[in-house]
């Protein structure tokens, strides 16, 4: 098959790029191919990193996505395309074929995206930034890390130092993890899954921090004092945060009820994380949400809990109608004339070796001046 002589040659070439790269980085996932020929939609993550040889590990692995075709092909026929694919990808980096994991991208609605694939697993544990996450490679469409995110981890975990860390919608904690490596004082991560806040709890374990799943997160004691320790006069935040032994919480709920909580609870962060979904009407959240449509809500919300000097990292996982830095700069300075709020496009700066010319979900620093 033609085709399959074309991907053949172009991951070969890839990786032979990439490999390198990887290696004196010490990153174990990278993006091998995205959609480079028109002909073959497919999306390509490599997990493994290289062994001392430069080639791959027994154990490396290929998760392969297909996004849906503009036309209509024959199901017998995709089945076998898929195949031809799958074994191309195999013979061109070595990698066993029981270990290249094809699945199928749609428009996802609603908690869809998040639903196993499979009843077995595969999991393996990979590196980045001299940390250990655990990867999930076949039950789920994604695999537990975002890989475009990679740069936007590492700029907050230089930005935690010190610092109290808010990460809302955390999926498997990733951010908190890099947060904490970075000498955060404490990390929050709100996620409405069991099933992720687990993860995450694996996730810090792996790297030899203790995270503790909490419930009713909003009923805890502050170990003094009342309620007026929540934020002191620097807005520091004290009572509920400093409440529990372990300064790293894992927080399952809402997360946009648990925001809107805070906000009446008048407590602060230094540093907060927001990755939420373009869109969710999961049946346990309160409300349907539309990241187009709430975008500039939820930031006005974020702010709010924001200490003097905080900052927002937010990605918008959207590739629809996502504004500028300078359209929400002004719509926030114009919902919010108090708040000088100051918004800087990442994108760019967050774009590493396998994602350069490639187009990946957008990412914005806010902040107060």
């Amino acid at each position: 098959m033609y085709q399959a002589r074309m991907l053949y040659n172009r991951l070969k070439k890839r990786f032979s790029h990439l490999k390198k790269w990887a290696r004196k980085n010490g990153i174990g996932a990278f993006r091998l191919y995205d959609r480079d020929i028109p002909e073959i939609p497919l999306v390509m993550d490599f997990y493994g990193g290289s062994d001392a040889d430069g080639g791959c590990p027994r154990d490396a692995a290929i998760c392969c996505s297909l996004y849906k075709r503009p036309y209509e092909k024959d199901e017998t026929d995709e089945g076998e395309w898929l195949r031809a694919m799958k074994d191309s990808a195999s013979s061109a980096l070595g990698v066993r074929p029981e270990r290249v994991f094809i699945k199928q991208r749609q428009k996802q609605r609603g908690v869809s995206q998040y639903e196993k694939l499979n009843e077995f697993h595969s999991e393996t544990i990979i590196t980045e930034g001299g940390l250990s996450f655990k990867i999930n490679l076949s039950d789920y469409l994604d695999t537990g890390l975002f890989i475009d995110r990679r740069l936007l981890r590492e700029m907050t975990r230089s930005e935690s130092k010190d610092k109290r860390v808010l990460n809302l919608f955390s999926y498997t904690g990733s951010f908190s993890v890099y947060a904490a490596s970075g000498a955060a004082v404490s990390t929050d991560s709100v996620d409405i899954s069991n099933t992720y806040l687990n993860w995450a709890m694996e996730n810090f374990a792996l790297n030899g921090f203790k995270a503790e799943l909490v419930k009713n997160y909003f009923s805890a004691k502050p170990q003094s004092g009342g309620r007026e320790l929540h934020a002191d006069s620097s807005g520091k935040p004290r009572g509920y945060f400093t409440s529990l032994q372990n300064p790293h919480k894992l927080i399952r709920c809402d997360a946009l009820e648990f925001i809107k909580k805070a906000i009446e609870e008048k407590m602060r962060w230094d540093v907060i994380i927001a990755d939420p979904p373009a869109f969710s009407n999961s049946k346990k959240m309160t409300d349907v949400f539309d990241l187009n449509r709430d975008l500039t809500e939820l930031l006005i919300d974020c702010l709010s809990l924001l200490a003097p000097g905080g900052k927002i990292f937010l990605s918008v996982n959207s590739r629809r109608g996502v504004p500028s830095a300078d359209d929400i700069e002004k719509s926030l300075r114009g919902l919010t004339p108090a708040l000088n709020s100051r918004v800087t496009d990442l994108s760019r700066r967050i774009a590493d070796e396998d994602f350069k010319g490639k187009k990946i979900p957008k990412a914005f620093l806010v902040n107060l001046v």
